[in-house]
């Protein structure tokens, strides 16, 4: 296959058969999420892909699902809570603390950050973070618009599956990468996402892209694509990693002043996050002469595993979560 063919075939209409792609943990997966998979994998656009074990229905990609695209950003695949991110605190003393101060840790959390859908800090509750002074918010007319909202949820946490809560961390053995011996610590993990700011990116450009591919498969419409070498695409790239910055932001200054209310200096955190799209390389099919090509990798739901790669695996209010490293 030439490359001119191939590029002028990745330009038409869906495949008739899904590319192959690896699932982990398919008995556990519902069939309607393999069916989302498969119809993300017939766009023309898709290059690989991957469907992780706790895979479930989503829009347009299942949570959990993995796609790569050549040349090509999907808002939806990214989702509406761009850069929805864990985050682990480690502090340098007993666990036996939570039971000790229950008041103390319970008024750090209730006081030191807002909770719930539309959260925000008025006055002088307001937080102050660098990422207040990112030249992007100036970059188009919709960032200026979510400025304030920036800054007035800044430090806060959404609704849905999302918290912050102090907890008991077991290492089995030293962790010379986190600095930790062996033992038992006093933690906090959090859980949400670039709230009102993420929310409004994505819907603005997941309807800017399905205006511009109106004539893409009704199954697949919330899927629809901007090419990296267009305007657009270029802007919901730039706005994408923005905020991701401020999901980011959100956490530092949730963990900062929390762990100030409650007497405590961090030894070592943790963090990483989903609902993202990532620049990566991949082997290059056969009959193309380049040995690795760049894709775009979203991750709706899942996180980046590369070998030694730190991530969190929350449980529930019942369930012990999990610190692990990529293989």
């Amino acid at each position: 296959m030439s490359r001119k063919k191939a590029t002028a075939w990745v330009e038409g209409s869906l495949r008739p058969d899904p590319l192959p792609y690896r699932i982990w943990g398919k008995a556990f997966i519902d069939s309607e999420a393999v069916r989302q998979m498969d119809q993300a994998m017939r766009l023309p656009v898709a290059a690989a892909g991957a469907l992780m074990p706790d895979a479930h229905v989503g829009y347009g990609l299942p949570i959990g699902g993995v796609l790569a695209t050549e040349n090509a950003v999907i808002p939806y695949a990214v989702g509406v809570d761009i850069a929805c991110r864990m985050r682990l605190s480690i502090f340098p003393v007993s666990p036996i603390l939570l039971r000790q101060k229950e008041g103390l840790f319970r008024k750090a959390l209730m006081e030191q950050t807002r909770f719930g859908a539309g959260a925000r800090w008025r006055g002088s509750e307001l937080a102050d973070h660098a990422v207040l002074a990112d030249p992007d918010w100036a970059a188009t007319r919709l960032l200026q618009s979510l400025k304030d909202t920036a800054r007035e949820q800044l430090g806060t946490s959404g609704s849905g599956n999302h918290f912050v809560e102090w907890g008991s961390l077991h290492f089995e053995a030293d962790d010379p990468d986190l600095g930790v011996e062996r033992g038992d610590y006093l933690a906090l993990l959090s859980h949400s996402g670039s709230r009102g700011v993420g929310f409004r990116i994505a819907n603005h450009y997941s309807q800017l892209a399905r205006k511009l591919r109106v004539d893409l498969d009704p199954a697949v419409q919330h899927l629809a694509w901007f090419s990296m070498d267009s305007h657009e695409g270029q802007e919901y790239w730039l706005s994408m990693e923005l905020a991701g910055r401020f999901a980011a932001a959100c956490h530092d200054v949730i963990h900062q002043r929390a762990a100030k209310a409650a007497g405590l200096k961090g030894q070592a955190s943790v963090e990483n996050h989903h609902n993202f799209a990532w620049k990566m390389n991949l082997p290059s099919p056969k009959g193309f002469q380049d040995s690795e090509r760049q894709v775009i990798v979203h991750r709706k739901g899942a996180t980046p595993a590369e070998r030694g790669t730190l991530g969190i695996i929350p449980g529930s209010m019942a369930d012990s979560g999990y610190l692990v490293r990529g293989k």
